[in-house]
C-alpha cells in the first residue's frame, strides 16, 4: 500500500493518494484513511459518516466488479480539497461497466436485485457523483 500527502499552499489545496491491492481486508485501512484525511484537512466530523459510507462503497465496488478480487490489481483513491468541497476519485484496472443501465433499486421490481444499490447509496450521501473511463473511475464531491 502506497501513501502520499501533498499541501500546496498558492492553490490552498490539498490532496492525499493511497493505493491498494484489491483485497477487500484493505478496507478497514481505507476506512483509517479516510477518517485521516478528515484530521489532516481540518474537515468537520459532520460530513465524515457520508464519505466513509460512499468513499468505502466505492472501493469494494472496485475490488470486487471492477478488478474481480484479483490482488495482483491495484485500486488507486485521490482525495483532495479545494474552496469548500471534499473531492474524492477511485480507480480501478478492470474494464469499466455501463453505469447508465443499472436497474433503479427503489423501483419494486428491482428490490430483490443485486445490481444498482451501491451506487445509489453513493448518489446518496455525496453531493455529486460521476463516472469516468468506461465507469472504471468514479469520482464524488462533498460540501462542507
Amino acid at each position: 500500500m502506497n501513501n502520499s500527502t501533498e499541501l500546496d499552499m498558492t492553490n490552498s489545496l490539498e490532496k492525499k493518494e493511497i493505493t491498494i491491492n484489491s483485497s477487500v481486508e484493505n478496507l478497514v485501512y481505507v476506512e483509517k484513511e479516510i477518517e485521516s484525511v478528515f484530521d489532516e484537512f481540518g474537515i468537520s466530523f459532520d460530513l465524515f459518516g457520508n464519505v466513509l459510507m460512499a468513499v468505502t462503497e466505492a472501493v469494494n465496488n472496485a475490488i470486487q466488479y471492477g478488478n474481480r478480487n484479483d490482488v495482483t490489481k491495484q485500486v488507486l483513491i485521490k482525495f483532495n480539497t479545494s474552496g469548500s468541497s471534499l473531492k474524492v476519485a477511485i480507480s480501478d484496472q478492470g474494464k469499466g461497466f455501463d453505469y447508465d443501465s443499472l436497474p433503479d433499486p427503489t423501483d419494486p421490481e428491482n428490490i430483490e436485485k443485486l445490481e444498482g444499490p451501491g451506487i445509489f447509496l453513493m448518489k446518496s450521501f455525496s453531493d455529486n457523483l460521476s463516472f469516468h473511463q468506461a465507469g472504471s473511475k468514479v469520482e464524488m464531491s462533498f460540501k462542507y
